[in-house]
């Protein structure tokens, strides 16, 4: 057990989820990673499919037996992939609503109990394509879509409680998600940015340290970080 609070980050191993496990290290909590491999730089680290209900309620668990009560609970852990609409298969589309829509669902389900005991947040990692839509990115911007539904009406069901709900939709984010070729990282897409770059995950992962920490008035909101992709 431990005496600081306790946070616990999906997708914790790379990308905008090690940012938010660093960003919420400095506000002195103990972080507990969740991801497919194993995290780096956590107290402590868990392997899990958050598609999986029973495997993120077991790492929950885990983390209430081994750190403490969960004070904050950031559902970052993802799947990207394009694809023409009619070359999605069924597969891919029940994919991304497991991964995306699930996952937030199920960390949800698993830390409520503890985010109303020590009146906790939880932060939604979603994506700008959730609002503005995007050539080939049906079935992704659909599950971000459907997260973002989920949140909002979550955060007016848990607020009377104390439990705080919101979201960041990061713009395409320099991470190990987006391929060296992808056309997100093209100079004719990022010409059309007015910060003309990619967002940076401790970009993303300050707006999640703000919605945990400081931002007690926040209930169902979405912070947009996307190089002012979405204005």
């Amino acid at each position: 057990m431990t005496e600081a609070p306790v946070a616990i980050v999906t997708g914790a191993a790379s990308g905008i989820g090690a940012a938010v496990v660093t960003a919420l290290h400095t506000r002195g909590f103990a972080v507990a990673g969740v991801d497919l491999v194993e995290a780096d730089g956590v107290e402590l680290a868990m392997r899990a499919d958050v598609s999986d209900g029973a495997a993120v309620a077991s790492a929950v668990a885990a983390v209430r037996e081994q750190l403490g009560p969960v004070h904050a609970a950031v559902s970052v852990a993802g799947h990207y992939a394009m694809a023409p609409v009619e070359e999605i298969t069924a597969t891919a589309w029940r994919r991304m609503l497991r991964v995306h829509l699930g996952g937030f669902v199920n960390l949800a389900r698993a830390c409520l109990p503890d985010l109303e005991a020590t009146k906790g947040a939880l932060v939604a990692i979603a994506s700008e394509l959730a609002v503005g839509g995007g050539d080939h990115d049906a079935h992704y911007a659909a599950a971000k879509g459907a997260l973002l539904g989920a949140m909002r009406s979550l955060a007016a069901e848990v607020a009377p409680r104390g439990v705080r709900v919101n979201a960041v939709a990061p713009g395409p984010t320099d991470t190990p998600l987006l391929a060296p070729d992808s056309p997100w990282r093209a100079t004719e897409y990022l010409d059309t940015l007015p910060l003309r770059r990619l967002t940076l995950p401790h970009e993303v992962a300050r707006c999640v340290e703000y919605l945990v920490c400081d931002a007690g008035f926040s209930v169902g909101d979405v912070v947009n970080v996307n190089s002012g992709a979405v204005i």
